[in-house]
């Protein structure tokens, strides 16, 4: 035997009115008596995210979060072939914005000629929630996006040959789902897994209670700030960023200056390059480049030549210079051992 109409109406009454599981007869258990809870669900992964920003009057044409189907340029919808002819019609678009955010979100409905949206509201029929007054009434679900001509009666007087079902409204189109959250608290916005300020060169503060620490849980990494050198902000105690004009971390400790730090890398092999002067030769190319001229040391038939003052260098090059009194560049004398060793951490 089917279910009675009136057993689905107590199924109803006592879920969205009351919350509670339906477990007898309206007659063996009122309402009020169900005791098993059983809210509505709720699905985090379908909500909208951005509905704030959905203003109170449907706009004229497509703007933020809400897509507009104007009476100049309407959805078409297909047939729904599985229910009775001319029944049911799809816009195939879900999510559309209901009248609970404002009265000018109702949909409007044209029956017009197929493939006509540009014309279907000022040559077509329009038809109405509340029907014409023969039992023809329409529902639009608005989640769905699905018109169901719900009356007993299809539109008087209309002919659905050759016709198609137009709805022109609106749609939110926003972010969906927890998610892809996105969430402002005061100037700072939070979306899916990010943090940031949505004030311009204002700074965040992380604070934490007492003694507390700030834990970063991973056993993957931390990644600092990453900018030039042009890029550095105003100094400030405590600074810390990677400089990638000098491919070095900075710190700033006084408060104006920033100081390069030294890291400890994979040990460097020294590198010795040796060359027999002639006479005439004042350049010499090594193998590879150091990154400052104080860091090579430099020996002609084992003394020591002073940097900047007895030679220079540029890229990989050595050359060797003037006297500091202004005396004429000396080339090593033919036979010369020159040492030029190279490869020490700056």
């Amino acid at each position: 035997m089917a279910i009675t109409d009136a057993k689905k109406v107590d199924y109803l009454w006592k879920k969205l009115g009351y919350g509670a599981t339906k477990t007898d007869t309206n007659a063996a258990k009122k309402a009020p008596n169900e005791a098993i809870a059983s809210p509505l669900l709720i699905r985090g992964d379908n909500t909208w995210n951005q509905a704030s920003s959905i203003p109170g009057t449907m706009p004229g044409s497509s703007a933020g979060v809400v897509t507009v189907f104007p009476t100049s340029g309407p959805r078409e919808t297909t047939n729904d072939g599985t229910a009775t002819a001319n029944r049911t019609w799809k816009t195939g678009l879900t999510d559309w914005i209901p009248p609970e955010i404002g009265s000018t979100y109702q949909v409007k409905i044209y029956i017009h000629t197929a493939s006509d949206a540009s014309n279907a509201a000022s040559g077509g029929d329009q038809v109405f929630a509340t029907g014409s007054g023969n039992n023809d009434e329409w529902f639009f679900d608005y989640q769905s996006g699905v018109l169901h001509f719900i009356g007993t009666n299809l539109p008087n007087g209309i002919s659905f040959t050759g016709k198609s079902v137009y709805v022109s409204g609106a749609r939110y189109t926003g972010q969906i789902g927890l998610q892809n959250l996105t969430t402002t608290t005061g100037n700072t916005e939070f979306s899916t897994n990010n943090i940031g300020n949505i004030v311009t060169n204002a700074d965040m503060t992380f604070t934490t209670q007492g003694t507390g620490l700030f834990d970063f849980n991973t056993t993957t990494g931390m990644v600092v700030p990453v900018g030039t050198t042009a890029q550095r902000p105003t100094g400030q105690e405590g600074i810390i960023r990677f400089n990638t004009t000098t491919g070095k971390y900075e710190v700033c400790l006084d408060g104006s200056t920033y100081t390069a730090l030294r890291t400890e890398s994979a040990a460097s092999s020294i590198t010795k390059d040796v060359f027999t002067g002639d006479g005439s030769t004042t350049s010499f190319t090594m193998t590879s480049t150091p990154t400052a001229v104080n860091n090579i040391i430099v020996y002609v038939d084992g003394v020591m030549q002073e940097p900047t003052q007895n030679y220079t260098i540029a890229t990989n090059v050595l050359s060797f210079t003037g006297g500091a009194d202004g005396s004429s560049i000396e080339a090593p004398h033919s036979g010369a051992r020159v040492v030029i060793m190279h490869g020490f951490a700056d």
